[in-house]
């Protein structure tokens, strides 16, 4: 026995010899590296860089759940949905790099939002709404795609549920560049889809004379600013230009037939919005002012939806302009760390021309709320708003509006 355990041994000594020499001769392939993801302190908490790029990306979103009361309305109040339910869903991507030229950015917001009941202002309706919020290219100066409208000071940040009346940063489509001065200061001019609260006066009837055309735009709103920004805050000066537009028509008016109404018109509206820093009252408060006038260019006001009519043709066949102005601001201010108040009003005045013809009534408006929101953890809000709105008519015989609104959130930003 002893013989042939000395044997196996040795063979199977032989044979590993025999293995090891030929492994030896055999090219050995070296293990792919691997690639970590690296972080990307560059811009700020979230970046990373795209492994094999120097490209950092921030991928962020927000979930937003709304629940709404708003106070019936006279006696026919009971036709319109008193409550409301909303649902919002929000996927961003944020990806930059450094480059000879300057910063190369491309961002991109889609948002999906679930609407019913008094979020609709349609009884019975549920809606459901997908949108590109933003998506724009900066490169240096240049910006291009669907951003921030550069009428507004992106400073703001009102924390309003309801929103007050203002301009309220909305997103446009856009081709802008912004000149850098240095010291704060800088400047910037930007072609933006036009901004629109309603021409059906240009399209409807003239004294009988039968239903018009609004015209195809020819003239994107021109907008420009100028802006310091500083530790303090910042300050903004800016003034768009709004193309007015109908068919060119023929007709009857004081009792002179054959007369040609104008067809092309220009409004404007002007805007200073202001945000300041309050660290003497406490760390993150806030108060922000902005204070517009328009005319013809109601949108920049911020309205919409056809209500109220930025122009009118008068009596004489000319475009007569609507005009109108607003004011608002707010105030922040941390009760704790995790508990913020921010409250807010708005004053807006409308006036139609004194010779327009089948004019709306001339009417004010002012509104005012409050909301408290907390934080009990970073990225989830947690808030309630209450807010009280109130329209005088000046016509006799036509109804004032007042009521008020009720809001709950829950929301997480990640």
């Amino acid at each position: 026995m002893k013989l042939v355990k000395s044997l196996l041994l040795g063979s199977a000594a032989g044979l590993a010899a025999v293995a090891g020499a030929q492994a030896a001769d055999l090219p050995v392939k070296k293990a792919a590296p691997v690639e970590y993801v690296r972080v990307c302190s560059t811009y700020g908490a979230g970046f990373f860089y795209i492994p094999g790029t120097e490209t950092c990306l921030r991928v962020g979103g927000r979930v937003r759940a709304d629940y709404i009361y708003v106070e019936p309305e006279g006696p026919l109040g009971r036709v319109d949905d008193s409550i409301g339910f909303r649902t919002r869903g929000r996927i961003q991507l944020d990806a930059r790099t450094a480059t000879a030229y300057g910063l190369l950015r491309t961002f991109v917001r889609f948002e999906i939002t679930r609407d019913t009941g008094a979020f609709n202002g349609v009884p019975g309706v549920v809606n459901t709404n997908p949108n590109v919020d933003q998506a724009f290219v900066q490169f240096g100066g240049l910006t291009a795609g669907r951003a921030l409208t550069f009428f507004d000071n992106g400073d703001i940040d009102a924390q309003t549920m309801q929103g007050v009346r203002w301009s309220d940063q909305p997103n446009v489509n856009l081709l802008a560049y912004t000149f850098s001065f240095g010291n704060g200061f800088s400047a910037s001019l930007s072609l933006e889809e036009g901004r629109y609260s309603g021409r059906a006066g240009l399209a409807g009837d003239v004294v009988g004379e039968g239903a018009g055309l609004i015209a195809g735009q020819r003239s994107p709103d021109v907008v420009a600013n100028i802006r310091y920004a500083g530790t303090w805050g910042s300050a903004q000066l800016s003034g768009a230009l709004h193309q007015l537009r109908a068919m060119p028509r023929v007709a009857v008016i004081g009792g002179v037939p054959g007369v040609v109404l104008d067809d092309t018109n220009y409004g404007f509206a002007v805007t200073g919005q202001f945000n300041f820093n309050l660290p003497m009252l406490g760390a993150g408060d806030n108060l922000w002012l902005a204070a517009t006038y328009a005319d013809g260019a109601l949108g920049y006001l911020g309205f919409g939806g056809g209500n109220p009519i930025e122009a009118l043709y008068d009596v004489n066949g000319d475009i007569e302009t609507t005009k109108g102005w607003q004011v608002a601001g707010g105030i922040r201010h941390y009760w704790t760390p995790e508990i913020r108040q921010n409250v807010f009003a708005s004053y807006a005045k409308v006036e139609y021309g004194s010779n327009a013809i089948a004019a709306p009534s001339d009417f004010n408006e002012w509104q005012v709320g409050t909301n408290i929101l907390w934080s009990p953890v970073s990225g989830l809000t947690l808030g309630a708003e209450v807010q009280y709105i109130n329209r005088d008519f000046d016509t006799a015989g036509v109804d004032n509006d007042d009521f008020w609104t009720a809001r709950l959130r829950v929301q997480r930003d990640f």
